[in-house]
């Protein structure tokens, strides 16, 4: 997709360099009646997030506190919250924030923050003193995390679950049950009995160990467990209705899962892309850390009408994704990666599939939002071809990139691809291996828009998204008919192939002619990109004059632009029935209106 770029956002969090500042203070007053206690509270390999508690231990108040530790080199402090945290080196010092500097006998607080690497904290100082009152190591350590829980004698409505022990260095007093990251039990054993559940329901579990001194560990790893019965699944035969979910979509478009909800579309759709994670050094990787899983939900904009906490495991959309499938438990979400901007990426990736596939399960499974996704969808733009950057990495490498992400996630996962819908001779189609590949694949996403627009600023206008070719189509090939038909040649099964709707506009300016074809000067405005209108205020703004090839168009002014409208879009879903295809995808939610329309019209057209 041409116009997938990532807006510039804003954090909340407090950013902090890995090394370099200074903001040592002198101590307020001696320690000897305060402890500072550690704990590392979440584990997901490339990072953590660890937690200091402070607690006046003495008979008379504290105003002010700062704790001091070292870390190992390799290990820093990227992000921290509740106080005010500086380095030097690998010395590093947090001071207490102006409201939470006050502690009463017997009170404490805590403050987190996000770590890369794997040391622990050493030499800690609580206001100059030791943090414990006696030596100048951190107090009592958190637990291990627990063995990953395994499931057996799953019914309809209960699964048992065991997991290996944690260790700590002053005991296991007992176990946190998490159901889809929300605690269910506290137990002191290694096994629970969940029972109360729905049948044919999706379920992940993870636990959490807590230790005397009642400080938690890191999660365990995540079992995901369905239980037997139900018909939580569409029936078979059943259409997918697939729509893209942007992560930067809830900044300036101020558009959020809980839209989903009072749209009226969740109910009406059966899988959600989340777009985009990012592909660094042949990796995948979390792009919008703060989008993603840290910004707060009040009550009135979450899904369950609960507002977050600050010290919740789970924040942001992955959260609000988690609430949508409780709501809506037959809605899939897969981790989309790549997509225009983030497609350079792919090419290092090649390289190494099974080490950039493990990276994706890895992220996909992070026991923080393991439960959130049931697979991966990559949007490579383009391999073998020319997208933002220029790919060389052969006609093979979209296949074996393919192959070895099935191998990593095996059957359970779906696997699927946003690929091209060029459909001329000798185009991009014809670049990768996409017949191969479709044996590794769930589905392909085909982009079948964006074929025309303003990026040929003097025309001739064309719709971007024609269902079939046309007299004076500009380019051969460059229409949704003949882009299956290529894929179906290839040995792609129909059922495999989903067409591709945008939810959006393309236009030029300084046009006159109100037929396709006319000549333009440039782009027509657009909310947030020239050329680019959702279909929300076209409809309203530029209404439809006239269709070709399947679709609309609109000459209001000088300006015209193509879309579809839920009338052209009953026509393309009637066509993908016919050919067989496994239903449609569009991008993305944000640009059709508040009732949903032309997510209705496509749930319409599929039944």
């Amino acid at each position: 997709m041409r116009f997938r770029h990532r807006a510039a956002a804003g954090f909340a969090t407090l950013l902090l360099p890995f090394a370099g500042l200074v903001g040592l203070a002198s101590p307020a007053q001696a320690a000897t009646s305060a402890t500072a206690t550690y704990a590392k509270t979440q584990d997901w390999g490339s990072g953590f997030e660890g937690k200091w508690t402070v607690k006046n231990t003495g008979t008379t108040t504290i105003n002010s506190w700062t704790v001091e530790w070292d870390f190992p080199s390799g290990t820093s402090v990227t992000s921290a919250w509740d106080a005010d945290v500086t380095s030097s080196g690998t010395h590093w010092t947090a001071k207490n924030k102006s409201w939470n500097g006050t502690l009463a006998p017997g009170a404490s607080v805590s403050f987190g923050f996000n770590g890369s690497g794997s040391g622990s904290p050493a030499n800690c100082k609580l206001n100059g003193g030791s943090c414990d009152g006696g030596t100048t190591e951190p107090g009592d350590s958190a637990p291990s995390a627990p063995g990953t829980p395994t499931a057996s004698g799953i019914t309809d409505t209960s699964v048992k679950l065991t997991w290996s022990a944690a260790t700590d260095d002053k005991g296991v007093k007992n176990y946190d049950v998490l159901r889809d990251g929300t605690k269910v039990a506290t137990v002191t054993t290694t096994s629970y009995t969940d029972t109360g559940l729905t049948k044919g329901t999706d379920y992940s579990y993870s636990v959490q160990a807590r230790d005397t001194a009642d400080q938690t560990g890191p999660v365990s790893g995540a079992v995901r467990v369905r239980t037997t019965g139900g018909t939580t699944e569409p029936p078979t035969g059943d259409k997918i209705k697939l729509g893209y979910f942007t992560e930067w979509g809830v900044y300036g478009r101020n558009y959020h899962v809980k839209n989903l909800v009072t749209s009226g579309t969740a109910s009406k759709i059966t899988h959600i892309n989340y777009a985009f994670g990012n592909v660094k050094n042949g990796q995948c990787t979390v792009d919008d850390t703060y989008a993603a899983y840290d910004k707060a939900y009040t009550a009135d904009q979450s899904v369950s009408g609960t507002a977050d906490t600050w010290d919740q495991p789970l924040r942001g959309n992955f959260n609000q994704l988690r609430q949508l499938k409780a709501k809506y438990p037959h809605i899939k979400v897969l981790y989309s990666f790549g997509g225009w901007t983030y497609s350079g990426g792919f090419g290092q990736a090649a390289q190494n599939p099974a080490a950039f596939a493990k990276s994706c399960k890895a992220v996909v499974e992070d026991p923080r939002w393991a439960d959130v996704f049931d697979g991966i969808d990559i949007d490579w733009e383009y391999p073998n071809a020319c997208g933002l950057t220029c790919d060389t990495s052969g006609p093979a490498a979209f296949k074996n990139l393919s192959q070895a992400l099935r191998n990593e996630f095996g059957p359970n996962y779906l696997v699927t691809a946003a690929i091209t819908a060029d459909g001329s001779s000798g185009g991009k189609i014809d670049a990768a291996d996409y017949g191969g590949a479709a044996q590794y694949l769930d589905w392909y996403n085909v982009m079948t828009y964006d074929y025309f627009g303003a990026f040929d600023k003097d025309g001739p206008t064309a719709p971007h998204s024609p269902l079939t070719s046309y007299p004076g189509i500009p380019q051969a090939g460059f229409n949704s008919a003949d882009a299956i038909a290529k894929l179906k040649a290839k040995g792609v099964p129909a059922k495999k192939l989903l067409l591709g709707i945008g939810f959006y506009g393309r236009g030029w300016t300084g046009v006159t002619q109100s037929a396709p074809g006319g000549s333009a000067t440039g782009a027509a405005p657009g909310t947030y990109e020239a050329g680019i209108e959702d279909y929300k205020i076209l409809k309203n703004s530029c209404p439809a004059t006239g269709t070709v090839a399947g679709t609309a168009y609109a000459h209001c002014g000088s300006n015209w632009w193509s879309y579809d409208t839920p009338a052209t879009i009953a026509g393309k879903m009637s066509w993908a029935k016919n050919q067989g295809l496994g239903g449609a995808f569009f991008w993305e939610f944000s640009g059709d209106t508040a009732g949903g329309e032309l997510a209705t019209a496509i749930d319409s057209g599929l039944k």
